[in-house]
């Protein structure tokens, strides 16, 4: 995958970038896997805005992926290679011998025809799936599960992978691409590789209108508010704020926000 520029037509085309989408093989999804998206504009149930700056966009529809890759012992076959709206990373359709087919979040480096397989004793391979007690030391692995048979929940955006670092009894450390080091059971599944996409990050929007067009509303800086929408609101003339930055709450920046004391123990290292 490559990043292409465009002609400074505009100034909003001036330092925009794209991806070339050399590795895309298929222009339409295949249906049977595609669920229709029902968007939320960021508000719950009640109607109120939970999440901001979300909102319009263009309509997508879900892919829906199999991040439990259950079919062990049966060999698929890459039929394709296609963009997902909804995610970073590309993703794949696989035919397995018995003509079911199933989305997977796609490797760097898949190609179409490629064959794959899930289960114990597979071979150490790009998009193959295997307990994390079998995988060697210093693998280089994504699309990891937490809990035995739950599927993946970590590693799965676009360009990421992780490292298997360490094993114990029945457990293995895994080094995340944040830098954290956590201890994973080693029954957990775990796809070989790095996710695809990796210049995803390296992508220029340029304009503001290609923020609407993914759903991106536009964020209005505290400074700019009035004292009773934020903490920094207000001042004579233009004012820098006059403390550290938090949010509308007063929640100062940085703050940690983690509350899942149970699971302390399975972080060896954090990631600052």
């Amino acid at each position: 995958m490559g990043i292409k520029k465009y002609n400074p037509t505009s100034p909003g085309r001036r330092f925009q970038t794209g991806s070339d989408s050399s590795e895309i093989t298929a222009d339409r999804p295949y249906e049977p896997l595609i669920k229709p998206l029902k968007k939320t504009g960021g508000r719950n149930n009640y109607g109120c805005v939970t999440v901001w700056h979300r909102g319009g966009g263009n309509r997508r529809a879900y892919r829906a992926i199999d991040f439990k890759r259950d079919k062990t012992g049966i060999p698929a076959k890459v039929e394709t290679i296609e963009y997902d709206p909804n995610r970073s990373a590309r993703i794949a359709l696989l035919k397995y011998r018995d003509g079911e087919r199933r989305y997977i979040i796609s490797p760097a480096g898949l190609q179409v025809g490629d064959e794959l397989i899930s289960g114990k004793g597979a071979e150490i391979k790009t998009g193959n799936v295997l307990p994390l007690s079998d995988i060697p030391l210093g693998t280089f692995i994504h699309n990891i599960e937490l809990r035995p048979g739950q599927g993946a929940k970590l590693v799965r955006s676009a360009g990421s992978s992780a490292q298997l670092i360490a094993k114990e009894d029945n457990y293995v450390q895994v080094k995340l691409s944040s830098g954290e080091v956590r201890l994973i059971p080693s029954l957990c599944m775990a796809t070989i590789g790095q996710v695809s996409n990796p210049d995803h990050e390296n992508i220029s929007l340029g304009k503001a209108g290609r923020m609407r067009w993914l759903g991106r509303r536009p964020s209005v800086r505290g400074v700019a508010m009035n004292p009773i929408d934020h903490p920094l609101g207000g001042g004579e003339g233009k004012s820098s704020g006059g403390r550290p930055a938090c949010s509308p709450w007063g929640r100062p920046e940085g703050v940690k926000t983690r509350q899942n004391k149970r699971t302390d123990r399975f972080i060896i290292k954090r990631r600052k």
